[in-house]
């Protein structure tokens, strides 16, 4: 067990790494690796910043709210500043937002954590209330323009579930040709151990589809017209179901319209069926260009308790998880020819999911599986540090250090201390 002085050392550690991170109301994820204000990375540090800081998490939101685009997207990268240490970098992008930008987005997280921000302080939040439901429901009704089909909250390109080289888009990916993609040069192997970060194969088809999305001139019904990357994805699907739930309760409290948003959540609670594979009996992606399931029990196969969606043969998953897995929850299963320990999303536990699924196990009155998970990440971070992610098998950091996130989850979720925030 970690004494209360352990646990208080862990927790100014964490604050000093999103102060340390932070450059004037929008934090970067860690130093070099990633320069600038990612947006699902973003909602998890203003929830961070709020345990000390409540003016500078609410500052966070608007930062990210102030990058959006007149379709209402929400871009997944705003290039503050130019760094010339990160590709590809907002020449290659070739945007045209009110800030420099990528051209697609990421899990709609945001809402979620602007609810927790209003609940502790609401008169606080009071003056701002009003225009950050504005501009999430903006955001959330392009998702339901472009990013949902029957349902199924899709994504078009693997940054936009932010699980980048998940096996779930290994088939899709697949079928894509990356020919022209010409010379290009990455700089995260240059401060990360290559064997931790995507391949060049899986780097090249990422290029292409960015070099496809410039040509098309981010235009979203020109890009739909013939989709050559279109997965359905439990990652966007539950994310969006969850942020459209916290979104209706703040709308209601700043007296905006909802029936809207109570459509989209019936619309997703319906469509959330459809991600079910019999054959693997779990939550799973589909391929919506090319047909099939992925056939992968991912950790975002678990959010469905995030969303709201209580699914027994899952808490099966979750509790043979635990027996032969000393730091869950992998993203994805260690007994998989595909497992891969340290490679980004292809096997590495990441604290912010465990974070999403433990908030959702213990609201659907699984606290004794929400305790276990929480006390898991705990232990975690306190013996390996802030890292981005972390080896299933051993606990071992990988990845960034001086992780934002990891560090803004430890602060409300993970540290002991946190209930006391």
């Amino acid at each position: 067990m970690m004494t209360t002085i352990d646990t208080q050392v862990l927790d100014q550690q964490a604050r000093d790494i999103l102060v340390a991170n932070d450059r004037g109301g929008y934090t970067i994820p860690t130093a070099g690796l990633y320069p600038y204000q990612w947006n699902w990375d973003s909602a998890f540090c203003a929830w961070g910043f709020s345990t000390f800081d409540l003016e500078r998490a609410w500052r966070e939101i608007e930062m990210l709210l102030s990058g959006q685009w007149s379709n209402g997207m929400v871009p997944h990268i705003l290039f503050h500043q130019d760094d010339p240490g990160y590709f590809p970098g907002p020449d290659v992008w070739g945007c045209d937002g009110p800030i420099p930008s990528s051209g697609i987005s990421q899990p709609p997280v945001a809402a979620t954590f602007a609810r927790k921000l209003w609940e502790k302080d609401p008169d606080m939040a009071a003056p701002r209330l009003a225009d950050v439901v504005r501009g999430l429901t903006d955001w959330h009704r392009w998702f339901f323009r472009w990013r949902v089909l029957d349902g199924m909250a899709f994504l078009t390109h693997p940054w936009e579930a932010g699980r980048d080289n998940a096996p779930d888009w290994d088939s899709a990916m697949a079928a894509i040709e990356p020919v022209g993609v010409g010379d290009y040069v990455r700089r995260d192997t240059g401060h990360v151990d290559p064997a931790m970060r995507p391949t060049k194969a899986d780097y090249d088809r990422y290029v292409w589809l960015v070099q496809r999305g410039r040509r098309l001139g981010w235009d979203d019904a020109e890009m739909a017209r013939n989709p050559v990357f279109r997965v359905a994805d439990p990652t966007m699907t539950f994310t969006l179901l969850r942020a459209n739930r916290d979104l209706l309760v703040m709308a209601r409290a700043s007296g905006a319209p909802c029936d809207e948003i109570e459509g989209w959540i019936a619309d997703l609670e319906a469509g959330a069926a459809g991600l079910w594979n019999p054959d693997i009996a779990s939550f799973d992606s589909r391929d919506l260009v090319n047909g099939g399931f992925s056939g992968c029990l991912s950790n975002a196969s678990y959010l469905c308790w995030y969303a709201g969606i209580d699914q027994p043969q899952m808490l099966d998953h979750f509790r043979k998880l635990r027996g032969n897995c000393r730091y869950p929850i992998p993203s994805h299963p260690l007994d998989s020819p595909r497992f891969e320990a340290k490679r980004y999303w292809r096997g590495p536990t990441w604290g912010i999911m465990n974070t999403a699924i433990g908030l959702g196990l213990e609201e659907m009155g699984h606290g004794g599986e929400a305790e276990a998970l929480r006390a898991a990440t705990c232990e975690l971070i306190a013996a390996h540090g802030f890292a981005e992610y972390f080896d299933p098998t051993d606990g071992s950091a990988a990845g960034g250090g001086q992780f934002s996130w990891t560090a803004a989850i430890w602060l409300a979720w993970a540290s002991p201390n946190a209930r006391r925030a």
